[in-house]
């Protein structure tokens, strides 16, 4: 276990390392440069080229990514080149925001999908069918169609949620809950579909292994065989999902977060490109990444817990 550990470990390594380099390499392969953002249309071509020495953009780019990563490690992002902010407080007020949004949703459809899915592989028949059927159709629409529907019925026409903005929670918990619920509920309707379909492939898969087989033959009990031998195999693959789907809607947070206006890492990534601040979205980049990776880890640690042929692959 230390050496699938080990391994794993100097993967992530890597990974966020190859993400920085790749992420400034790009940055600094785009047309423009900080002196002409900073100052404007109007500025002349010396003007700019003073600002861009002055800012140490004209330095060889070994150096600066050198530079650039000495300070990485020391926790340091950078400030931004359009109003001088710090770009690490202000991502770090944001990604909460963000977080909170991916993990509720992804608890949400994990406890909704494995429910479902596992009640329609134990009962089959039409029920089973239903379930089937309506997943398809909820995996279909778009999470912002939903939003928008969530929007008008629960906000419009009932009243009982906002329809955007964010409360922070220790402004007050009970409006931060209502000022995400939402959100989560977008994004649950589509991952609970694909963690319904997979739970309920994995328990029919369960239910017919040899094993079970057997322990129907010695006479245990219905319900152990289901919910302790056959849910266990089925935990692997739903796991999996529920780790993709988690990397997945945090990593598309853009569309939600506008629709909603939550200051997350997802409107940030938008206004860095809008206006071209470079070390904004290198940071969103490095940050976002930083998660993936994490997350990834955790997944796979979980994952060879629960499945020992993982560890020994």
């Amino acid at each position: 276990m230390l050496a699938y550990l080990a391994r794993r470990l100097a993967l992530a390594v890597v990974t966020v390392l190859a993400a920085v380099l790749i992420s400034f390499l790009l940055v600094h392969a785009t047309d423009g440069s900080p002196g002409a953002i900073v100052l404007g249309p109007g500025a002349t071509p010396a003007e700019i080229a003073a600002k861009n020495t002055e800012l140490g953009w004209d330095r060889p780019l070994v150096t600066q990514f050198f530079d650039y990563l000495g300070h990485l490690v020391r926790g340091d992002l950078g400030r931004s080149i359009i109003d001088s902010r710090s770009i690490g407080q202000d991502l770090g007020t944001r990604l909460p925001v963000t977080g909170f949004i991916a993990l509720f949703a992804t608890l949400l459809s994990g406890i909704v999908g494995v429910v479902l899915g596992v009640t329609a592989a134990v009962r089959g028949g039409r029920f089973g069918t239903f379930i089937t059927s309506s997943s398809g159709v909820a995996l279909s629409l778009p999470a912002f169609w939903v939003g928008i529907l969530f929007v008008y019925v629960l906000s419009i026409s009932l009243g009982w949620l906002p329809a955007t903005g964010y409360v922070a929670f220790a402004d007050s918990p009970v409006d931060w809950v209502k000022s995400l619920l939402l959100p989560v509920l977008a994004l649950t309707v589509g991952g609970a579909a694909i963690v319904a379909r997979t739970a309920n492939a994995g328990m029919r898969d369960a239910l017919q292994a040899e094993h079970i087989r057997t322990l129907r033959a010695v006479g245990t009990p219905a319900w152990r065989i289901r919910y302790v031998h056959a849910l266990r195999s089925t935990s692997v693959p739903v796991v999996a999902v529920l780790g993709i789907q988690f990397i997945a809607l945090f990593g598309g947070s853009v569309i939600i977060e506008n629709l909603f206006a939550l200051p997350g890492l997802g409107q940030a990534s938008q206004a860095a490109v809008t206006s071209h601040d470079f070390p904004a979205l290198i940071g969103v980049v490095i940050v976002a990444t930083v998660v993936v990776v994490v997350t990834n880890l955790l997944l796979d640690l979980v994952v060879a817990a629960l499945d020992p042929k993982v560890r020994t692959a």
